[in-house]
């Protein structure tokens, strides 16, 4: 309304016609571009690549100064749900890694690369539940259902990797993968796929499948067995892309396939860390007594005590307390894991 009376007042006083198109250029911009943040006002590197008709947005945080220094990519894949990866609020920006980036920033080039059809920055205030970027009637956006899976993050970050190892601030000679919950199962099979990569980080996922933990859940809280029926289903829609309020039944069955599978066929070194009070956590143990019967000495096992999925404690209900944040200890854990091998 104000760039609209600025306009109208303009006109009214008649100025020329070159000065009227400077101004009316000028308020334009500024309408586009006032108060809008970027991912550079919070310090990060902004690179977009275009992959299978999608643009595919990827940041880049680095040590101020060392921006151009060669140095190692870890490259971080997050969890699930169409979240921004920058999100922020009159206060300033949401963390966007959950571990302390400092311990990793001397070493590293860290590397987080957006979800399909998702912004990848947003004013909280614009988000809906767990801070999700959801459209009419609170529908995720269809570019991310149809894409999300587990063989499109795979392929589209074993492409996005091999376009960042031509870059000249990337080091060639080391390369590791990180992932959370979601993002781990994504990790442990495109380290199976992409031979550059040295190192393995497996945090919070199912290492037999996403479908157990919603069955461990289901039995813990309804007592029964119904998700069997459910997963019947899904068996039976396995390739189905259709929206339905929740994840797809494809993307449900592609993360239910167990990530075991390639961790076992990987030399590389692997470090697979959980919470004890996680849903997935049995199936965890029971890789980690797999390996040691398999010989597997390239995978390292360190579980946190009575800790939950993002590693808060929790209580006899399970409730989590979220007044005692442990991912800067996880990551302190991992970064001294990476220094010993």
């Amino acid at each position: 309304r104000k760039t609209l009376a600025m306009l109208m007042w303009f006109l009214k006083h008649e100025l020329n016609f070159k000065v009227m198109k400077k101004i009316i250029l000028f308020l334009l911009i500024s309408v586009t571009t006032f108060g809008q943040k970027k991912s550079e006002d919070f310090g990060y590197k902004h690179l977009a690549f275009d992959y299978k008709k999608l643009t595919v947005d990827v940041l880049i945080q680095s040590k101020k100064g060392e921006e151009n220094i060669q140095k190692p990519l870890f490259f971080w894949c997050q969890g699930s749900m169409p979240q921004p990866l920058l999100k922020y609020d009159e206060t300033g920006l949401y963390g966007t890694f959950p571990f302390d980036v400092n311990d990793f920033l001397t070493d590293y080039h860290l590397i987080i690369v957006g979800k399909p059809g998702v912004p990848v920055i947003s004013d909280v205030k614009d988000l809906k539940k767990n801070y999700q970027y959801l459209i009419a009637n609170d529908s995720v956006p269809k570019v991310y259902s149809v894409h999300n899976y587990l063989d499109y993050y795979v392929e589209r970050n074993d492409f996005i990797i091999k376009k960042l190892l031509k870059e000249k601030w990337v080091s060639k000679n080391k390369l590791v993968l990180a992932g959370h919950s979601e993002g781990s199962t994504i990790v442990a099979k495109l380290a199976t796929k992409n031979k550059k990569v040295t190192h393995l980080i497996y945090s919070g996922g199912n290492p037999y499948g996403r479908i157990l933990s919603m069955l461990q859940t289901d039995i813990y809280y309804k007592k029964d067995y119904d998700l069997i029926e459910y997963w019947k289903f899904i068996v039976e829609n396995k390739n189905n892309l259709e929206y339905n309020g929740e994840d797809t039944y494809k993307a449900t069955y592609d993360f239910s396939q167990p990530s075991a599978i390639h961790l076992k066929k990987l030399k590389i070194p692997v470090f697979i860390t959980y919470g004890t009070k996680d849903w997935s956590a049995t199936f965890n143990d029971l890789l980690y007594i797999e390996s040691i019967q398999l010989g597997l000495k390239n995978i390292e096992f360190k579980p946190y005590l009575d800790v939950e999925h993002n590693y808060f404690p929790v209580n006899e209900k399970r409730e989590p307390n979220h007044e005692i944040y442990n991912w800067e200890n996880v990551g302190k854990d991992w970064k001294n894991w990476l220094d010993k091998n």
